[in-house]
């Protein structure tokens, strides 16, 4: 039974929903253009296969949040990150795993450079740390896709106001500014450790994104799927709830073995009679 409704950070609304489970939750959150409904039954599926409860929000602008009054600027999943440990002090989360998706995989990045005690681990689907032209250009096409097509119409199942859900996304990637943003020189505050996911068929992104991440996290795994854009939650299900339930299982029992670890300290430390 999942739980559905609403929280408010900073005077803000913003739509939330939930799957029971144990342990630290899996705190979802989703891509430039997602909400809680975009990811149908993936929670519900990410929640058994982990034993897990699962948690889904959709950020202002998004699903049945209020809406953004300006547009974007090149900053704004910084703005979203800062943000993150007033969702999550709203949704009642101390810690929690961060699984993102895209803009949602690179707000997770920056939140656990800049709050690594809120980040138990990352699980991250087509991340972004720089801007390559393949994710311009796929943009662009997604721009001539919207005017044309019904995807308009789509895109208003899950958001209340999908036009201008698909306009602040649009224009800030396709906004000459914004071909600058970078987030590399964050990484090296990311401690949790992290899956990081890619498709080879990925119309937004390259291997290069994760290979660039690869190369400064302490601690990763690397998941390349074949057959899979830029969504792999929904290309390639059954390898991603597998891939995550096996990574969240080892951080588990990681946890379990320092705090098994830690209290023998403390039992040896009384026994002794030295200071704990």
């Amino acid at each position: 039974m999942s739980d559905h409704g609403f929280i408010a950070v900073n005077g803000v609304r913003l739509e939330f929903k939930s799957w029971p489970g144990a342990g630290l939750p899996i705190l979802l959150l989703h891509e430039g253009l997602g909400s809680v409904a975009m990811w149908r039954d993936f929670p519900a599926a990410l929640a058994e296969a982990t034993g897990h409860a699962v948690v889904a929000w959709s950020r202002r602008g998004y699903g049945a949040s209020d809406s953004l009054p300006d547009p974007r600027d090149a900053g704004y999943m910084h703005d979203e990150a800062s943000l993150l440990p007033a969702v999550m002090d709203e949704l009642g989360i101390a810690r929690a795993h961060l699984f993102g998706h895209s803009d949602g995989a690179s707000i997770a990045l920056i939140a656990a450079a800049h709050n690594p005690a809120r980040a138990a681990s990352l699980i991250l689907e087509a991340p972004h740390v720089y801007v390559e032209q393949i994710a311009v250009d796929s943009i662009a096409k997604a721009k001539v896709v919207y005017e044309t097509t019904d995807l308009a119409q789509r895109l208003g199942r899950y958001h209340d106001n999908a036009d201008q859900v698909f306009r602040r996304w649009n224009d800030i990637w396709l906004d000459p500014c914004f071909r600058n943003w970078n987030i590399e020189a964050l990484l090296p505050g990311v401690v949790a450790p992290a899956l990081l996911i890619q498709g080879h068929e990925d119309e937004y992104g390259t291997m290069d994104q994760i290979d660039r991440i690869e190369a400064i996290l302490p601690a990763k795994r690397r998941l390349e799927l074949a057959r899979c854009k830029h969504s792999p939650h929904r290309d390639q299900p059954a390898a991603i709830l597998a891939a995550s339930a096996d990574f969240i299982n080892e951080i588990d029992v990681c946890f379990i073995r320092q705090a098994f670890q830690f209290d023998g300290r403390k039992t040896s430390r009384r026994r002794s009679g030295t200071p704990g």
